[in-house]
């Protein structure tokens, strides 16, 4: 089975009012400004999965700093996931500074929702060291055994639309604040896997996965064997932050880039179908 864990989609309200909430929220405007940006539908994603020959994807809004657009967005993830309940994995979420975060959250999960995020720090406006901003969301993530997901971000290298603040060290103290929460790091954690190397900190991550999101855009496509010398190969989760990425050329250059078979399966769906119970 073929799992895309990173995506992207949006209500068609969205999508075709697009300059209004460019202006409504200023990390949405930082990201999606470029008209080059495509904002994709639940229909765009299940047709691209036809064409790449993914079996599931998990689909995602984005981080609004309002909770109100977060629990539109959410509705419309669900009923995405209603239509295409053999396709699409849905996860919520929730601005985490809401005083109504965690019920929104359990209104999402009940719903068929397997998980929160993409989660932003920059975007939201909220420090994601502070243990109790987040443990009402993290308390509900639990009594469901569903994962977290948040955006990461390198603190050295270029700069981009998006990049952020969630660096290695904050990162690590988000899994040392919640040590038994499973955590989904997107774009190979901002390149915490080499601290790995460090046996407390090896420790400290035992329940946090990588995801391969936008990977053209970081590294040389060696981050994946790389990787899997560094965490093993069970802790990754190929995602490709559709469609900022094409996921049938993404997935071409994974399968050339030197992971074993085994790897192969693990990577590309094996790792995802085990950590959502699927």
């Amino acid at each position: 089975m073929i799992i895309d864990f990173h995506t992207h989609i949006f209500a068609d309200e969205v999508r075709s009012r697009r300059d209004e909430f460019l202006e409504r929220d200023t990390w949405f405007k930082a990201l999606y400004e470029d008209p080059k940006h495509k904002l994709a539908s639940a229909e765009d994603i299940v047709a691209s999965m036809e064409e790449a020959g993914v079996d599931r994807t998990v689909v995602m809004g984005f981080p609004w700093r309002e909770g109100s657009l977060c629990r539109e967005q959410n509705s419309y993830i669900i009923d995405a996931v209603r239509r295409y309940p053999d396709k699409l994995i849905g996860f919520a979420c929730v601005q985490p500074l809401d005083a109504g975060d965690a019920k929104e959250l359990d209104r999402c999960l009940s719903a068929g929702l397997m998980g929160l995020g993409e989660l932003s720090q920059d975007g939201q406006r909220y420090d994601i060291e502070d243990r109790w901003v987040l443990a009402d969301s993290v308390q509900v993530l639990m009594q469901h055994d569903r994962p977290l997901l948040t955006h990461s971000s390198e603190p050295i290298g270029h700069n981009y639309a998006g990049k952020g603040t969630v660096t290695p060290d904050k990162l690590l103290r988000l899994a040392q604040n919640f040590p038994d929460l499973k955590i989904v790091l997107a774009h190979w954690g901002g390149g915490l896997p080499f601290y790995e190397l460090m046996p407390e900190v090896r420790e400290s991550l035992r329940n946090v996965y990588y995801d391969s999101a936008a990977s053209t855009y970081l590294y040389g496509f060696d981050i994946f064997p790389i990787a899997a010398r560094l965490v093993g190969p069970e802790r990754i989760l190929w995602g490709t932050d559709f469609p900022l990425l094409s996921q049938a050329r993404f997935l071409k250059r994974v399968r050339s880039c030197g992971l074993g078979a085994g790897e192969l399966v693990a990577i590309l769906g094996g790792n995802a179908a085990r950590l959502l119970r699927l």
